[in-house]
């Protein structure tokens, strides 16, 4: 509302049109013409919703900008305003849809308020709960998330307000979902309640105003006393149930509302509908929810539908829920190209699916990342660039793309990606952990350290956060603090082989070999992977039996042939065989040439540089080998891993002096006697 002297003013902001001037505390606030046009725009109409694209005519004339450009408008504006993004005062984001100016807004003569919905709440400021990958340890192996309420529903709400001493209004705006359960006659069922719950998560921690606590491990459905004690643990007044049942082309799903003050029961709805229906059946619980929690808010319902419906295809949908799954809970190359597989399938039934794109765009980042395989790398950015032409402003493929960028060295270009998605609940915690690993190879250990906080505030029951928080504490030397947080993952995740697995290497490098040795058996009693049997290898070779080291190492191989540092395992098991020496130097080739190709995408890698000076040793080429040991050294990281490396290189080129001086390091560095020997 602009007064007779065509002012705007709010908290200690005024906003002069005529002059394009804006002041803050009496101070003159410098932001580009782009930014004050914007912020003009809402101020003409507070409390309306501005979708992207009449911003982008209005301030533009056009819309061949992208959706990046309006973004770092509105973060400039934020900035000069004292705004925040998570907490907005003044402009706030209806993700997917546009922005909305909703701070009262004052003239010489009157006061208007702009419609008010509740300040959104960062999901950091409760007590919350992959996929990135499971990460592994790259010492023994690189391998091993209706519009009116009837009658009936209001006496409910009213009866469970006064049982709870509170006024009849609207109940505390905040809320738990609960593991979806699977009645399924399928008993492999189970990601099909597991996405919809996910699905779910994401869309109502999307609307403005209602807090929406991190997804929980429990699978249990809570009585009236669990209910109350969640709502105590979490810090939210309400908790949604489901159960799902799919039964040829039908699914019925039964969702329930309830109180947490008392464990009161605020809603049931049944949904017995055709499968293709699912998405609008999803619309029409969230609508439910937000409506008891916080009232009809204008174009809510819209804007939920379209979060719900990522693709109209259902076939493709449940392909790319199960790729999803896959994803997830990957331990090997062959899990990782059956995602890829759901993924690719999901593409078929609907090529525009930009969702299942970055899901193959991630899938084949993993391989590279874990596995080592140059191949990978090349797919993972044919996929992302599809996944981008699809559809540029999807979290999902800002993600895939953040991801890529880190591991082919582009960090500024991986940070801007990450802080564009941070803020959209399906995709936060991942873009955390991303942000952090980015820090972390910078040589930045506090803000790494910052954005793990982060990550674990946002998802403190997922078993892949604990993971990969162990995983950096392994990489900087820190063996009991990555124990201790593999430990809770396994907690978290009883059934996940490559966590048992990682651990298993973890006591390993604690020279703690009977922890590790009941780690890897019970890695392997689930799914025998190559990382866990390469790992017990490396137990056989350490107890001198050198044949059985070999047939494990074998196993690998066949296995997971990607890996150079299996092949190098191998290698040494046979050589230490004397029935087996000659076939060493095949297994050095095949690991030199595969750390090659490996080292060319990421040539800041000190221990696959150091690892291939040992393998070029053992092919006699001393020349490259002490070249490949002075180069991993001058980058100083993982200077205990690297040390070790480079003492057996020089063992082998005969450097006794210097093999020792190398192994003194190792020691200082943390490195287990029981490697070392």
């Amino acid at each position: 509302m602009t007064s007779e002297t065509g002012v705007y003013r709010f908290g200690d902001v005024e906003v002069e049109p005529a002059a394009h001037r804006i002041t803050r505390d009496g101070a003159d606030l410098a932001v580009e013409p782009k930014a004050f046009a914007v912020l003009a725009s809402l101020l003409e109409q507070p409390g309306k919703v501005l979708e992207r694209d009449e911003l982008l005519d209005r301030v533009w004339g056009h819309r061949h900008v992208t959706p990046g450009v309006l973004n770092r408008v509105v973060a400039q504006l934020r900035k000069a305003l004292g705004d925040d993004a998570e907490n907005p005062r003044y402009i706030q984001t209806l993700h997917g849809l546009g922005y909305r100016f909703i701070a009262e807004v004052h003239s010489n003569r009157e006061r208007r308020r702009a419609t008010q919905p509740q300040p959104t709440t960062s999901l950091n400021d409760v007590t919350p709960i992959p996929g990135t990958p499971p990460a592994r340890s790259a010492r023994l192996s690189a391998g091993g998330v209706g519009l009116l309420l009837g009658a009936v529903v209001l006496a409910a709400l009213a009866f469970a307000w006064m049982r709870a001493g509170r006024l009849p209004t609207q109940p505390a705006a905040s809320i738990a979902i609960l593991p979806f359960t699977s009645l399924s006659s399928n008993p492999d069922d189970g990601y099909f309640a597991e996405g919809l719950r996910e699905e779910m998560h994401a869309a109502l921690a999307g609307v403005n105003g209602l807090k929406v606590a991190a997804l929980i491990a429990s699978t249990a459905r809570p009585g009236a006393t669990e209910v109350k004690a969640l709502g105590e643990k979490l810090g939210v007044a309400s908790v949604l149930e489901a159960s799902v049942r799919r039964q040829g082309q039908r699914v019925r799903i039964n969702a329930r509302l309830s109180d947490t003050s008392k464990g009161f029961t605020l809603w049931t709805r049944s949904y017995d509908r055709e499968l293709a229906d699912v998405f609008d059946t999803q619309s029409e619980i969230a609508n439910e929810v937000v409506q008891s929690l916080i009232g009809v808010i204008p174009g809510e319902r819209e804007a939920l539908a379209r979060r719900l419906a990522p693709t109209r295809d259902v076939l493709a949908f449940d392909d790319y829920l199960q790729g999803l799954h896959l994803l997830r809970d990957a331990s090997a190359a062959a899990s990782q190209d059956k995602a890829i597989e759901r993924f690719a399938q999901a593409l078929q039934k609907d090529s525009g699916f930009a969702r299942a794109q970055a899901g193959i765009c991630r899938a084949e980042i993993w391989k590279f990342e874990y596995l080592h395989s140059i191949k990978a790398f090349n797919n993972a950015r044919i996929a992302c660039q599809r996944a981008l032409t699809m559809d540029s402003s999807l979290a999902d493929v800002g993600l895939a793309l953040g991801d890529l960028y880190r591991v082919q060295g582009e960090p500024e270009n991986a940070l801007e990606q990450y802080r564009r998605i941070e803020s959209e609940p399906a995709v936060r915690t991942r873009a955390q952990i991303g942000m952090a690993k980015v820090y972390a190879a910078q040589g930045h250990p506090e803000l790494a350290e910052e954005y793990f906080r982060k990550a674990l505030q946002s998802s403190p029951d997922d078993a892949q956060v604990h993971a990969e928080i162990g995983y950096r504490q392994y990489l900087d030397g820190h063996v009991p603090e990555a124990i201790a947080a593999y430990r809770k993952a396994v907690e978290l995740e009883p059934g996940n082989d490559n966590l048992w697995g990682t651990l298993g290497g973890l006591y390993m490098e604690a020279g703690n070999n009977a922890e590790a040795a009941r780690a890897l058996d019970r890695s392997v009693a689930i799914e025998p992977s190559y990382s866990a049997l390469t790992n017990l290898g490396l137990l056989k070779y350490q107890d001198g039996d050198y044949a059985a080291a070999a047939a494990l190492q074998q196993q690998a191989t066949q296995l997971n042939p990607l890996d150079f540092m299996v092949w190098a395992n191998l290698g040494m098991a046979l050589k230490a065989d004397p029935a087996n020496t000659a076939q060493a130097r095949g297994a050095y080739a095949q690991a030199a040439t595969r750390a090659e190709d490996y080292i060319a995408a990421q040539p800041n890698d000190a221990r696959a540089i150091a690892a291939l000076g040992l393998y070029r040793a053992e092919l006699g080429d001393p020349g490259k080998a002490r070249a490949l040991l002075d180069r991993a050294e001058a980058l100083g990281t993982q200077p205990g891993e690297v040390a070790l490396l480079n003492a057996e290189t020089l063992a082998v080129l005969g450097d006794l002096p210097a093999a020792r001086a190398r192994l003194a390091t190792a020691r200082r560095a943390g490195i287990a006697e029981t490697l070392i020997a």
